[in-house]
């Protein structure tokens, strides 16, 4: 143990060098091009079925739009009178009957108002797209990253596979030469099928992260992933002092703003439809008894006895009330989230920093003496196990933080995403 302690001392001195020298394990080899995460993205948003959900959301709004700004369609009337009476009335003898139109006219901007709540509707709406748009590429993101981590970890697992067949063959040679114990070459042999298992449990998870992305795509994977995404890590000099949150001009945010607006339009709304509408038309009235024709005009105005619009307008000013207030709140929800996101998302950036650097060239440092150690017979044989699997499980530690990382900084982006520019006024 002292031995292992001395390689491992010699290994961290060695670290600075090694890392120079020590990258990221090969890339699976596939035929075909890079097929990039905006690849995924673009392919993912053209089949998605909520991107069809949002799509004709926006189209629903549009035509709801077209049908606020309508006017009330004029009504035909007719009427008989005097007729099936008694005496002269008896029968349709004396019957008069008038034929005409009856045009609503809406006062109080009943119009302005409804094509105003249609507007809102619309804006958000295409809000909405947009959010489905932004959770769509995370979504894709997280999905691309862990694959690619997955084929990263069955390279890992091929490399270590690979030496722990070439430690096998030391053992061998070591029993052979009478220099070790057969139970040495035992232990070799064991490490050596447990690593080859862990290359097919690996190689089964990599399939099943190719297909869970393909699967969201809505198409198979042409060519390799883009390996080197896990890699992209920002300087440190990057995460200094956190800068004020601001939440202005995000999603979230704006959608709660388009909701509020919605609220605030019904209020104009429920406003206008207090004032009564009027019914106007001319008619033309034919008497039976003398066969004349003579004009009509008729005028109807609605008495607001029993519903004068005073309920609804309280109704409405409650919900805009309550819209924003959950403004507010979501305000302040999203100020936490990004904030508590950035620390994620710097914390990931130290971790897979140190885990893929220096951490890393330590311990395949390490390795590397244990290795020549136990060939020349300076170290034992649990020197060099021990040594592997701190070298494997480092691997392993580094991808999954390196994969932290990136699924945090697409969560950050997430939280930023802007607002799409526009207005339907």
């Amino acid at each position: 143990m002292q031995k292992l302690c001395a390689a491992l001392l010699a290994a961290a001195s060695c670290a600075s060098v090694a890392h120079a020298q020590a990258g990221p394990p090969a890339p699976i080899t596939q035929a075909g091009p890079i097929y990039s995460l905006d690849q995924a993205v673009v392919a993912a948003g053209g089949s998605a079925p909520s991107t069809s959900a949002a799509t004709a959301a926006i189209e629903a709004a549009r035509a709801g739009r077209t049908v606020a700004g309508l006017r009330p369609n004029p009504v035909f009337q007719g009427q008989i009178e005097n007729i099936t009476g008694s005496g002269p009335y008896r029968g349709v003898r004396a019957a008069e009957t008038t034929v005409g139109f009856a045009i609503p006219i809406e006062l109080g901007g009943k119009r302005s108002a409804r094509v105003g709540v249609a507007n809102a509707q619309l804006s958000r709406a295409e809000i909405q797209a947009a959010i489905i748009a932004a959770d769509v590429r995370l979504q894709v993101t997280q999905l691309y990253v862990e694959a690619v981590a997955a084929e990263r970890r069955v390279t890992t697992a091929r490399d270590q596979a690979r030496i722990a067949g070439d430690a096998l063959r030391a053992a061998s040679v070591r029993v052979q030469a009478g220099r070790a114990s057969p139970l040495e070459q035992q232990r070799a042999d064991v490490a050596r099928i447990n690593a080859e298992a862990n290359v097919e449990r690996q190689l089964r998870l990599s399939d099943a992260a190719r297909a869970n992305l393909a699967r969201r795509i809505g198409q198979p994977i042409d060519g390799r992933l883009d390996e080197t995404l896990l890699d992209r890590l920002p300087d440190a000099a990057a995460y200094g002092p956190a800068a004020p949150v601001r939440t202005v001009g995000t999603l979230a945010l704006a959608a709660a703003d388009a909701d509020f607006s919605i609220a605030d339009a019904g209020v104009r709304l429920a406003r206008a439809n207090r004032v009564p509408d009027i019914n106007v038309g001319p008619a033309l009235r034919r008497l039976e008894a003398t066969n004349d024709t003579a004009a009509v005009f008729t005028v109807s105005i609605p008495i607001p006895v029993f519903n004068n619009g005073r309920a609804a307008i309280a109704q409405a000013t409650a919900q805009r009330t309550q819209a924003d207030a959950l403004r507010r709140v979501t305000a302040l929800d999203i100020e936490q989230a990004i904030t508590d996101a950035q620390a994620q998302a710097a914390n990931a950036a130290t971790t897979a920093r140190a885990a893929s650097g220096p951490a890393l060239a330590a311990a395949q440092e390490a390795a590397r003496i244990a290795r020549i150690g136990y060939r020349e017979g300076k170290f034992g044989q649990l020197e060099l196990l021990d040594a592997e699997r701190t070298l494997a499980e480092t691997r392993v530690a580094a991808i999954d933080a390196l994969a932290n990382y990136q699924n945090a900084r697409a969560q950050v982006e997430r939280l930023t995403a802007p607002a799409p520019v526009g207005g339907n006024q």
